[in-house]
């Protein structure tokens, strides 16, 4: 993902057409096409296209018996420790927090990862973590329903009328394997989460939160430091730099930060 990232952000900054891409390294379009969208395509064929965009490819050849991927791990300590960063800050600015708080509504079931609310002001945050999206449609399932169903629920369990402000955050791992899969499909992730990050923002920064419901995506780096900004919004992922390669690399990262 990394790799085809790479490809596509050079190729349009030179102003590149993918036939004109093709051209230059002696591939064919779809070739060409299959690289850009992560798709499988030989190491011959992705040196050929970064050597024509002046490029350096870089492989990391990883043992497959320390393999760090899904089916190693019976949790996700990544996504464990976003909730734990987001958790933390928060809380340390005055909020009451809940940790994967459940939730019903008829056949609708589930847990919200990270909540937020200050019932002075009648606001909730609701966070969904993703540390990448293997199945987009069942990652939209699961946001939707918590959109409609998880407030109300929430506010009459803390036994107010109503929220004056509810915002909604889908959480992403600012990698960039989720950078592809935004990349890929825009147009549904802006369907999914149409706001700007303002309201995001205001909580984050211990601002009073605004009024009214909204529904925003977040890239988020739990390894953020030295200043760095931690996170972007929807539309800053057309420019975005990925922070990390993808999951492999922040539980990587995890384990060389236990080590300090």
């Amino acid at each position: 993902m990394a790799i085809a990232i790479s490809l596509h952000d050079e190729r349009r900054r030179r102003g590149w057409t993918l036939r004109g891409l093709a051209g230059q390294a002696g591939v064919s379009v779809g070739t060409a096409h299959a690289a850009e969208s992560g798709g499988r395509v030989s190491l011959e064929m992705y040196a050929s296209l970064a050597h024509a965009l002046g490029l350096r490819l870089d492989v990391t050849v990883i043992d497959p018996r320390r393999r760090v991927g899904p089916s190693a791990r019976s949790e996700d300590p990544v996504h464990a420790a976003m909730g734990e960063l987001e958790a933390a800050h928060l809380r340390g600015l005055g909020h009451t927090v809940a940790i994967d708080e459940p939730y019903q509504h008829y056949q609708f079931a589930g847990r919200a990862d990270v909540l937020a609310w200050d019932l002075s002001e009648r606001a909730l945050l609701h966070l969904e973590n993703r540390t990448r999206f293997p199945n987009l449609g069942e990652a939209a399932g699961s946001w939707n329903a918590k959109r409609a169903y998880l407030a109300p629920i929430l506010a009459e369990r803390l036994g107010i009328r109503s929220w004056a402000s509810v915002t909604h955050a889908m959480v992403a791992l600012w990698s960039a394997e989720v950078l592809h899969a935004i990349r890929l499909r825009t147009e549904t992730f802006r369907a999914l989460c149409p706001d700007a990050p303002s309201a995001f923002t205001d909580w984050w920064s211990g601002a009073r939160p605004q009024g009214g419901t909204t529904a925003t995506l977040i890239l988020l780096d739990p390894f953020a430091s030295g200043g760095s900004r931690p996170f972007v919004g929807l539309e800053d992922t057309v420019t975005a730099r990925p922070r990390m390669r993808g999951y492999a690399e922040a539980v990587i990262r995890l384990r060389e930060a236990g080590r300090r």
